[in-house]
């Protein structure tokens, strides 16, 4: 299947048709066409359709240019425009060709089967036709009966929602059991840290007895150390 596809991309499109009336726009587009300037091959080809509404190589050119442009829209337009009037000439089975690559593009594949098989009935030994068609009846194929596909499509998409919702409950819950975890533990050191003792006033008295006592000791004993330094001093001046 990888071979086929890289053939329709090697032969997206054919050469420009030459011009079925000798104008000056259809020369003039196919010389920027052959130097790969699409864009400007485009405007070449419309100025040339515009001054003749039936002419076959404006039409046909222009449709390469828009497909070498990955217009296909306009470009499968522009072959549609064409398409009575080249039926009976030698570039019939190119453009048969070039309907059938634009159709692919547009994932139109019954009328890429039906556009190849026309080319193919022109033009039997065109083995790159014969690719295509092959290719564009496998992908019909699967088009036609694939249609569980966007089911399965749907289904892998609910899939995966359920279980990115599984993922955020899983989430959720883990936050939870952190979050309770971490209450418990509060709760834990609230209890192991002291309580404060409730006292009556009587051992408030005491206790503020036993303070003051304790300082008055202090200063006392602050009071005879200052008391022997004095003197100290004083016998060491009359000395």
């Amino acid at each position: 299947m990888k071979r086929i596809v890289f053939c329709i991309l090697l032969i997206l499109s054919a050469l420009p048709l030459s011009a079925q009336v000798d104008r000056k726009e259809v020369r003039a587009g196919n010389r920027k066409f052959r130097k790969g300037d699409f864009a400007a091959s485009e405007i070449d080809y419309r100025k040339a359709v515009l001054k003749d509404s039936l002419s076959i190589a404006g039409e046909y050119n222009l449709a390469s240019s828009l497909y070498r442009q990955q217009n296909y829209e306009e470009a499968a337009e522009a072959l549609g425009r064409a398409d009575a009037e080249v039926a009976g000439t030698p570039h019939a089975a190119d453009y048969y060709y070039n309907e059938g690559d634009v159709a692919l593009q547009r994932k139109n594949y019954s009328a890429a089967v039906n556009a190849f098989r026309q080319s193919l009935l022109l033009n039997p030994g065109d083995m790159d036709a014969k690719e295509n068609y092959i290719y564009a009846k496998e992908m019909l194929k699967n088009q036609q009966g694939g249609g569980g596909g966007q089911d399965q499509q749907n289904q892998q998409d609910q899939n995966d929602q359920n279980d990115q919702n599984q993922n955020d409950q899983d989430q959720q819950d883990q936050n939870q059991d952190q979050q309770n975890q971490d209450q418990q533990q509060q709760q834990q050191d609230q209890q192991q840290q002291p309580q404060p003792q409730n006292i009556s006033q009587q051992q408030a008295r005491q206790m503020l007895k036993a303070i003051q006592a304790q300082e008055k000791e202090t200063q006392d004993k602050v009071k005879k150390e200052k008391a022997a330094m004095l003197k100290s001093r004083q016998k060491d001046k009359n000395w």
